[in-house]
């Protein structure tokens, strides 16, 4: 698995687009799939993040589409498969960009964290462990679309899991498990 920076993947959404100013989601994921399991949770979890996320069901949606990479790394599967229904989505090209540009300083700045720290946690059990934790987090999100933003929440940990495994950090990874736990908990409180 070859590691990728955070700002790389904010640069690869701003490569994306087609001739209506969308970008259709099985071209993003093709756009990223080939590097690994976890761009594709890193850059599914920050389209949530972008304004794109304030769209009625499209935090839903995403949950969905995460939740099916997360079982696929749970069966073993080599290679992303997406049902047409869902690869075919369009997302607005605009709203993307505008948020991956908000996103590159913090990239930047995560990406002079990262490193190969305990590079065995995300290996083939940590990712497993992780996918787990991505499908928990998922499951509140229909639910918690009802509380303004608060589908960030989960939609963060999800993002810094991605992150971990797209870069190979175990330290990162322990720190997205337990933010995944501080989220699971406040999603609790709020549907509460």
């Amino acid at each position: 698995m070859s590691q990728k920076t955070a700002q790389h993947m904010m640069e690869d959404i701003a490569e994306l687009s087609d001739e209506n100013g969308k970008v259709v989601l099985r071209d993003l994921i093709e756009a990223l799939g080939h590097r690994g399991f976890g761009p594709l949770f890193f850059i599914v979890a920050v389209i949530e993040l972008t304004p794109v996320g304030g769209i009625p069901g499209v935090p839903t949606t995403l949950a969905v589409i995460i939740s099916l990479i997360a079982v696929q790394i749970l069966i073993g599967r080599k290679h992303l498969w997406m049902p047409d229904l869902i690869g075919n989505i369009a997302l607005p090209k605009q709203k993307l960009d505008a948020g991956a540009d908000k996103l590159k300083p913090i990239a930047r700045r995560i990406d002079a964290l990262l490193g190969s720290h305990l590079a065995y946690l995300t290996g083939e059990t940590g990712q497993k462990v992780g996918a787990i934790a991505v499908v928990l987090l998922c499951l509140p999100v229909p639910l918690l679309e009802l509380v303004p933003f608060a589908t960030s929440i989960p939609m963060g940990a999800i993002a810094l899991i991605g992150l971990a495994i797209a870069a190979g950090d175990g330290v990162l990874m322990l720190i997205a498990l337990v933010a995944c736990i501080a989220a699971l908990i406040s999603g609790l409180m709020l549907l509460i």
